[in-house]
């Protein structure tokens, strides 16, 4: 049997679908997850049997959009989810029914549409697909290449109910190994995974914290790496669950321990060639590559409201744990918020490294901000400040004045304040997912600003 993405490209229609359930069902698959994305990154789905699931790549799949955050009305709740079989992905477990007998399940991420058949508008993955049809207008596409960390915690007790413990599973630091790298075993499992479903890994390793946990994949255009990202958290949280373990993305869930990132690697191509080099500029970049980090340092205040999107990843970016608050951009200090990596191979390999994500990020807007500050930076020639080779950790605040070097917001509402003002940003996520975005986070941060925490108790309560 023919792989699907095969199968698809050389079948009509009809026959495609016929040849796709054959295929399907030869695999054992019973249910069909059609996912898709809140405008917080929260990945959704509805399972359909198999049997429905050529009704549903023909007429689409009707749910109500009034009960997801961001999405619509309850007066105008009706949408459409229309399957894209090109992310037709089985998973790698296998579910079982009362009586033992095992079966699999398959994921397609959906696009979303208004009853007439219009694009939504809130769809995060849609804001992500005109932003690289904009790029396409110039002549370009948006590679993506992130590494996201996450934490692997104790659970709290049965296989089944790892819940929301914090306890560590190891204390093993950056590259350790068995018996001290305690995790080896399920990250392992996750990257057997992921390669199941076609993601080519490229590394996996302890990371700095203890339980803390690295897994880079290779870069991809930007729409499909973002599909990629919900798909490994969604494969890292099931891996881990099964394995009576805890994963989480937050950002900062220990206060005395580096916190998780996402840096994200960034290239453009034009006629399918890597436009970022050019060995007869400084630094082998490109006029465009310099525009490029020009324009994302200047929307960074709004952009990092989309990369950083929680009251928790404010915790991470602070000075003293590695997490890159400096707004400045260098060769290879790791210092600095944009750095330009070194590579053996950069007629193809040229890329910036954009340091301050984090793994919380929806990947669809975080990516479309990205591209909309790097693309602004282009059209406008910004060129970017001087690059800062020293490192920045060291400097005192009087020196990274002088040397103009920023700090990136100090909180979530901070950020958000950046959003609000910056035309660029704001219109590149579209009115709907910008005012629904704003109205959740603010919620978010009155929220935290309302909660006492076991800090403050044991702070103040015994003096006061």
């Amino acid at each position: 049997m023919l792989e699907v993405d095969l199968i698809l490209a050389i079948k009509p229609d009809d026959e495609a679908i016929d040849e796709v359930e054959s295929y399907l069902e030869e695999k054992d698959v019973k249910f069909i997850r059609l996912q898709f994305n809140d405008i917080l990154g929260i990945p959704k789905d509805v399972e359909i049997p198999i049997d429905e699931l050529s009704r549903s790549l023909k007429e689409g799949q009707a749910f109500d959009g009034s009960s997801v955050e961001g999405f619509a009305r309850i007066c105008e709740s009706d949408m459409y989810l229309y399957p894209d079989v090109d992310t037709l992905k089985i998973y790698p477990w296998k579910s079982s029914t009362g009586n033992g007998d095992e079966y699999a399940n398959a994921r397609i991420i959906c696009d979303v549409q208004t009853p007439d058949g219009e694009p939504f508008e809130g769809d995060p993955r849609y804001v992500l697909k005109k932003a690289q049809e904009e790029a396409g207008d110039m002549g370009l596409k948006m590679f993506a290449g992130p590494e996201p960390e996450f934490f692997l915690f104790k659970g709290n007790s049965g296989k089944e109910s790892a819940g929301n413990s914090t306890t560590l599973h190891d204390r093993g630091g950056y590259f350790d190994l068995m018996p001290v790298d305690k995790g080896e075993e399920t990250r392992k499992d996750i990257v057997i995974s992921l390669e199941k479903m076609g993601f080519q890994i490229e590394a996996a390793h302890h990371e700095v914290a203890p339980s803390q946990h690295e897994i880079d994949f290779r870069y991809d255009e930007a729409v499909s790496m973002a599909d990629k990202l919900i798909t490994f958290k969604t494969t890292t949280k099931t891996i881990a669950l099964r394995r009576g373990l805890n994963a989480t993305f937050m950002p900062k869930p220990y206060a005395k321990e580096n916190g998780s990132g996402m840096h994200v690697h960034v290239s453009l191509t034009e006629d399918g060639k890597n436009c970022f080099y050019n060995p007869d500029n400084p630094y082998d970049l490109s006029d465009r590559a310099l525009y490029f980090i020009g324009g994302l340092l200047e929307h960074i205040d709004a952009v990092t409201a989309l990369t950083n999107p929680t009251v928790n990843s404010y915790k991470r970016l602070i000075p003293g744990y590695e997490a890159p608050v400096n707004i400045s951009w260098g060769r290879h200090n790791r210092s600095v918020l944009v750095r330009v990596p070194y590579t053996s191979t950069p007629e193809v390999s040229t890329r910036i490294e954009f340091r301050s994500p984090d793994p919380t990020a929806n990947p669809y807007l975080a990516f479309t901000a990205i591209l909309k500050a790097g693309l602004d930076g282009i059209r406008r020639e910004v060129e970017p400040p001087e690059p800062v080779e020293e490192d920045i950790y060291e400097m005192g605040v009087d020196q990274k004045k002088r040397k103009g070097i920023g700090s990136l917001p100090g909180s979530l509402g901070e950020s958000l304040d950046a959003l609000e003002e910056d035309e660029v940003i704001r219109d590149g996520i579209g009115r709907h997912i910008f005012e629904n975005f704003i109205r959740a986070k603010r919620q978010e941060e009155l929220e935290y600003k309302t909660n006492v925490t076991d800090w403050e108790i044991e702070k103040y309560m015994k003096y006061y």
